[in-house]
């Protein structure tokens, strides 16, 4: 069957992501913002952390957002449930500072031009446990607009995570596509590549490699953005 859909994950694909400087600034942006408020940075982080972890073993029977609430809430009480609005202003004003943990690769954008001009569906399959207001800003972080991408998922609107396999099965799901007619490109070794156990084609772009098992990369397909482009055009 020929590929018709691809999916991208974002950070450290499309944008080109220090992950441990990107963390580092977002959470320490996201304490100053919350501090007023009576929030101690190092019990905020880790309810933080302990929230992300709900989401990436989330079962399906929630979305993300549920998931992150219902630790964040079970710790600091239901009476914090009304700081939602603080978070989302943090979104709206301080956390484009974070951007300072981003590169920018123009390649990226020429990219999903050309794919769109190819008549590619395309599907921005990045880690679903980022409110929508942050990923839509990553997007456009990368020099990409939302409207390239016929699905974006997001905490609000999923109810996985990579690297459960379920993650994937959704997506499909979601754009009525099978497996064999897609190609997952991402960064990630244990996130992006499971997708290929479901059938789909894969690439493993190298330039922001995370391979946290030290699993030989051989057996896929890889290489930089230049490397991508050839293998597309074979496909």
């Amino acid at each position: 069957m020929s590929i018709t859909t691809i999916l991208f994950d974002l950070d450290g694909t499309l944008l080109p992501m220090d992950q441990e400087l990107f963390t580092k600034i977002y959470f320490k942006n996201l304490a100053l913002k919350l501090a007023p408020l009576g929030y101690t940075s190092e019990k905020l982080i880790d309810t933080i952390w302990k929230g992300t972890y709900a989401m990436v073993q989330n079962n399906g029977e929630v979305t993300n957002e549920e998931a992150f609430w219902k630790v964040f809430l079970s710790i600091y009480g239901q009476e914090t449930k009304k700081d939602e609005e603080e978070f989302e202003k943090f979104y709206q004003t301080d956390f484009k500072k974070a951007k300072e943990g981003c590169g920018y690769n123009p390649k990226a954008s020429k990219l999903i031009k050309y794919l769109k001009e190819k008549g590619y569906k395309l599907v921005l399959a990045t880690n679903p446990i980022f409110p929508q207001i942050a990923t839509f800003q990553r997007i456009q972080w990368a020099g990409l607009d939302v409207d390239d991408f016929e699905l974006v998922t997001t905490y609000e609107n999923s109810s996985y995570c990579k690297p459960n396999i379920e993650y994937f099965k959704d997506v499909l799901s979601r754009i009525n596509e099978k497996p064999e007619n897609c190609l997952m490109i991402g960064n990630d070794v244990g996130e992006d590549m499971i997708a290929q156990q479901l059938g789909m084609k894969v690439f493993l772009l190298t330039d922001c490699l995370i391979n946290n098992n030290n699993i030989d990369i051989s057996i896929y397909p890889n290489g930089d953005f230049e490397q991508l482009f050839n293998y597309i055009e074979t496909l």
